[in-house]
């Protein structure tokens, strides 16, 4: 390492030692009443890229409120709805597709297209929303620091897709979705 980088370095150190320091002892004397709640922040960064948006009609509803039952259910927070539902809007537009001949991407089925080839489940287990959503965050749950990843990232360690990047348009509407129906 070079000694100009190196003493930036420590100086840069040496400034967050010192603000750190000096905010502390002001910090502990601030008013705990005066001090308003973080909020809840469904994304961790902008949403990667340029973003799709349909229309849902009831049936998609519902859908979105499976995914958030079965994400709950689980105990996981509301960035793995939004990362869940992304995938779904990328992968079935949020319908629980059924075998589709040659239209469809081999056996996939359901929300997610799962694959009973590749041990998802069976036809009916893929096809039934919470049991498709469950299999899906558990691979989830399996991604190291998925919370911190961006969603395309986590997405696509999950469902191993051909279009690893697609999930990205799908953020904002997800984020969205999981604020409109999360505690309702």
């Amino acid at each position: 390492m070079n000694t100009i980088f190196r003493k930036s370095m420590l100086s840069v150190a040496g400034l967050a030692f010192a603000g750190g320091v000096f905010a502390g002892p002001i910090a502990a004397h601030a008013n705990p009443v005066d001090a308003k709640p973080a909020a809840v922040a469904l994304q961790t960064a902008k949403p990667q890229g340029d973003q799709s948006h349909i229309t849902l009609n009831d049936e998609q509803t519902t859908n979105v409120k499976a995914i958030i039952a079965a994400t709950k259910k689980a105990g996981l927070p509301e960035r793995a709805a939004v990362i869940s539902i992304a995938t779904s809007l990328q992968e079935s537009k949020l319908e629980n597709l059924g075998h589709l001949g040659d239209v469809n991407d081999h056996d996939s089925l359901g929300l997610f297209q799962q694959r009973p080839s590749s041990g998802w489940g069976t036809p009916e287990q893929i096809t039934d929303p919470a049991y498709s959503t469950t299999a899906f965050l558990k691979g989830l749950k399996q991604v190291d620091g998925w919370q911190d990843m961006p969603l395309t990232q986590a997405a696509q360690t999950v469902q191993v897709s051909a279009y690893p990047d697609a999930y990205a348009q799908w953020e904002q509407q997800a984020t969205d979705l999981v604020g409109q129906h999360w505690n309702s």
